[in-house]
């Protein structure tokens, strides 16, 4: 897309629109609106038990925009049960210029030393999108889920955009809703402000658990 870049791009989340990209070796980006959209309510998200032992038990060490380009990357990257991905080499190159503008973010969960999983997403107001994340490790995503909800309960976001939902996001909370009622809330999110660092850093995971509400 000749012209398309940040402020492109950041016009179309406002609308409820994000690009997508056919196949990973495919240059073109297409542009979605679904009729349908997956949301992760914060103050209505799950941690399952299994889950919060892991967090409790820090075996990961997570950090927040320590390597943005990597996570892309290995979010980009073939893996098991994912032989193909929607991240091209145009969405790669879009979400770098994102992160430098300072609008979009990275997550990293690391173990002994190596980085193991995480995630990354655009930020709008008190909007936060989701967009893809990768795992190396057992349970290294999911801890990273959970530390962007803690992140974003304490700087008074409002919408975190899943794009679709799935039955792995469905454990956490994850619903549908239309793409009138998404609007809504898309427009109510993106009207406030909100502190994507308004959490402090090295919590520990029994520190982060207290913080999140309704994880029962």
């Amino acid at each position: 897309m000749r012209g398309f870049g940040v402020e492109e791009l950041l016009a179309c989340y406002r609308r409820g629109v994000f690009p997508m990209a056919e196949a990973r070796d495919d240059p073109r980006i297409f542009l979605l609106n679904p009729d349908e959209r997956g949301i992760l309510p914060l103050h209505e998200f799950h941690i399952p038990r299994s889950l919060k032992k892991v967090v409790r038990q820090d075996m990961f060490h997570v950090t927040v925009n320590r390597c943005f380009d990597a996570v892309v990357n290995a979010c980009a990257a073939p893996g098991p049960g994912r032989e193909e991905t929607w991240i091209n080499q145009p969405i790669l190159n879009l979400y770098r210029e994102m992160h430098r503008a300072g609008h979009a973010h990275s997550l990293e969960c690391w173990k002994d030393g190596a980085l193991a999983g995480g995630l990354y997403g655009v930020s709008i107001g008190a909007a936060f999108f989701g967009e893809s994340m990768f795992s190396r490790a057992t349970d290294a995503s999911k801890v990273a889920l959970v530390h962007l909800v803690a992140r974003l309960q304490a700087g008074q976001y409002r919408l975190l955009d899943a794009q679709f939902t799935t039955a792995h996001l469905e454990r956490f909370g994850a619903r549908t809703v239309s793409r009138h009622v998404y609007a809504a809330k898309l427009d109510d999110a993106t009207d406030h402000e909100a502190d994507f660092f308004a959490l402090p850093d090295g919590l520990s995971g029994h520190q982060l658990l207290q913080s999140i509400t309704h994880t029962s």
